[in-house]
């Protein structure tokens, strides 16, 4: 099963690659979309059997309202709260009761919660000869869920309308969904906040 939502990225790469190429052609026109881009986030959700994975990636502006490491009280707060808010997936993706789901697994990570991998130390050293601001300036909050659900029959929509009530800054989600009936990506908004499995 993890092998399957870690295999997605590479899937979808031709697809990016090419939207890349397009963008670069009309940049002036609409802007370019980087994989880092404020108000949006990302979602890889599959459904397999009754175990569900989620993996939300998000600007950590979307989520806190700043990219630097908390330092102040106040700061330090809205990244507690974010946390907190993170930690309750079932809420946060408005999964169904009737579903029977449980949370089997979770991982937080982002440089604001001080667990930042070793693999990026090397990153920042780079950043740090270009000049330190590019380091902080993409700051990212990375969610991975794994949920075992009892009937994932009753499992009939992904509705991310929590994500966005609870986290305003964030103004659309790119989906990307695995379940029994297929493959199917999305751009999700909160005036349209759910998908079918």
């Amino acid at each position: 099963m993890r092998r399957l939502l870690l295999a997605l990225p590479f899937a979808l790469l031709p697809l990016a690659v090419a939207h890349a190429a397009d963008e670069h052609d009309h940049d002036h026109e609409h802007g370019s979309l980087g994989a880092h881009e404020h108000g949006v986030g990302r979602l890889n959700a599959a459904l397999d059997g009754q175990t569900l994975e989620l993996e939300l990636e998000s600007p950590a502006m979307n989520l806190v309202g700043f990219e630097h490491l908390a330092t102040t009280d106040a700061d330090k707060a809205k990244v507690a709260a974010a946390r907190a808010q993170l930690e309750k997936p079932l809420a946060l993706f408005s999964l169904p009761a009737a579903a029977g789901c449980k949370v089997v697994g979770q991982e937080l990570e982002s440089p604001l919660f001080g667990d930042k991998p070793d693999a990026d130390d090397h990153d920042e050293d780079e950043a740090d000869k270009d000049g330190h601001e590019h380091h902080h300036d993409h700051s990212e909050i990375h969610a991975h869920y794994q949920i075992k659900c009892a009937t994932p029959g009753a499992l009939k929509t992904l509705d991310l309308a929590n994500i966005f009530n609870t986290f305003p800054a964030t103004q659309k989600i790119q989906v990307q969904l695995i379940s029994a009936s297929g493959q199917q990506g999305a751009e999700v908004t909160a005036k349209a906040a759910s998908l079918k499995f």
